[in-house]
């Protein structure tokens, strides 16, 4: 045997003993990174629902869901989840009514008009806007949108419902405009062709064929975006004021689910004490809001899912 052909064997052995070395280290840490995930997961939830009952073992259950009067700081505590809970649909549908059309208006541009140069610089303009940090978006609607709403409606409150809801609409487009941009994206041109060929013009080829088809993606995009309007802190805590009231006006102070949390966990609330324990119960019912959301999604994904 040739000293070639021998370096070539140590080569192999080598080889394979590093494969084989690797074929049975790595599945093992995917594994641990999957558990940890699954365990941390897990931990939350068993964390949100063994405070959460302690405090129903304090206020009646039937108390929290049902009156609409919340007020824990007073004498008298009361504990009607709906004031927040229509607060933060206050915030999530002024966002969702704004980000929506602006979204899909990006989506379609990108997908159907831009060109290869436009969309590489739009695009990432985008993704920057879903990186910045939330808290700037709370001091842009208390510094920035509000006194020109206020210029423009003397009647709206230093605090409200429009001006964060507003900026939480733009927070959310990146994401309803990226992910609806690939649905649309993954549509075949031949589709699209077709529908040309049968002379249709482009606006009718992108109502008719190109968004029936992609409706999979870009209503999860809707769905997954409501999800975090619903979740989102800073914003409301800055621009939408701590006063939770069960009405449908926008214009004055409310207080949502998220804020309510923030304003508690800076000290106000003695360790072991019903207001305590409350941030666990509105964050529990926060929980239970996004799970519905996301499984909403899953759903419309898996239910108009289109196989090409």
């Amino acid at each position: 045997m040739s000293s070639q052909q021998k370096i070539r064997d140590m080569i192999r052995k080598q080889s394979d003993s590093s494969a084989s070395i690797s074929n049975k280290v790595m599945p093992v840490i995917l594994f641990l990174i999957a558990i940890i995930s699954i365990l941390t997961t897990i931990g939350i939830v068993i964390t949100l629902l063994t405070e959460t009952i302690t405090f129903f073992t304090r206020v009646p259950i039937h108390k929290f869901f049902l009156e609409t009067d919340w007020n824990p700081f007073s004498s008298d505590p009361k504990y009607g989840i709906w004031a927040l809970i229509i607060g933060t649909l206050k915030i999530t549908v002024i966002a969702t009514i704004f980000a929506v059309p602006v979204g899909i208006g990006a989506a379609i541009y990108l997908s159907e008009f831009a060109s290869t140069k436009v969309r590489k610089i739009i695009k990432p303009i985008l993704e920057v806007l879903a990186g910045i940090p939330t808290i700037v978006y709370g001091f842009f609607a208390l510094t920035f949108v509000t006194p020109i709403l206020r210029a423009i409606f003397p009647n709206i409150a230093s605090f409200n419902a429009i001006s964060p809801g507003l900026v939480v609409g733009v927070m959310i487009i990146p994401m309803i405009a990226s992910m609806s941009e690939d649905a649309m994206s993954s549509v075949p041109n031949k589709i699209r062709e077709g529908a040309l060929g049968l002379g249709s013009t482009k606006l009718e080829m992108i109502i008719k064929v190109i968004i029936p088809a992609a409706t999979s993606g870009i209503m999860a995009s809707i769905v997954l975006a409501i999800s975090r309007a619903i979740g989102e802190t800073m914003i409301v805590s800055l621009a939408a004021g701590s006063s939770p009231s069960f009405d449908l006006s926008l214009t004055n102070s409310i207080q949502t689910m998220t804020a309510y949390i923030v304003q508690v966990s800076q000290g106000d609330a003695t360790n072991g004490s019903d207001l305590y324990y409350s941030i666990y119960a509105v964050g529990f019912t926060l929980f239970i809001f996004t799970l519905i959301m996301n499984i909403i999604s899953q759903w419309i994904t898996k239910r108009f899912r289109e196989e090409y």
